[in-house]
């Protein structure tokens, strides 16, 4: 590996072990066995690399999200047992008390001191909501509309973040997929009523 890459793995295992806020230019060094220098070289700054640490933390979480892929294939697309199925492996990511999923809330919670972190990690939410829409509706990332994005992703966003704000703050009480899927299932039959 270059050193490039070396940032990166040494700021992924920092943000995992000291969060954001606690992970100085001098601990990534450390750990990934480079120089002050390269950071800014490779990535401009130590925020940037942070980000990118933790993007590629979330999108390694991908596999996890399909789980074993039965209980998806053998769920038809946009149906609420794909929708149950795909969330109980999303939660299922959730359940580890050292989650990655802390990390979100320290940038929720702390935006405004870590703006350039905040910043980057904004954009790329729209592509996490881009890869959430074929997961449960099926088809084609690249075929999924930025009108789609913006709102059925939007969706599926909220629903993430606000799932990773309960089973960081209280796991006990947090839901887990049977009962969003219920919740679904009362949300679609209340609107079918009218």
């Amino acid at each position: 590996m270059g050193h490039r890459e070396d940032l990166l793995e040494g700021a992924k295992r920092c943000l995992l072990q000291k969060g954001f806020a606690r992970t100085t230019a001098r601990d990534i060094v450390k750990e990934s066995g480079t120089n002050l220098a390269s950071i800014g070289y490779h990535y401009g700054s130590k925020g940037a690399l942070l980000a990118q640490a933790y993007v590629a933390l979330v999108e390694a979480m991908g596999d996890a999200f399909e789980g074993d892929g039965i209980a998806t294939s053998a769920t038809e697309p946009g149906s609420v047992e794909r929708f149950q199925a795909v969330w109980s492996n999303i939660v299922g990511t959730m359940r580890d008390p050292g989650s990655i999923w802390h990390l979100s809330m320290e940038v929720l919670v702390m935006g405004d001191e870590m703006p350039e972190v905040r910043d980057h990690l904004a954009l790329a939410q729209r592509e996490a909501a881009r890869g959430l829409i074929p997961l449960l509706m099926g088809g084609r990332e690249e075929d999924v509309s930025d009108e789609t994005v913006d709102t059925l992703g939007a969706f599926y966003l909220t629903l993430m973040t606000g799932l990773i704000a309960q089973w960081t703050f209280d796991p006990k009480t947090a839901p887990g997929a049977e009962q969003l899927a219920e919740g679904l299932r009362q949300v679609i039959a209340g609107v079918t009523k009218r």
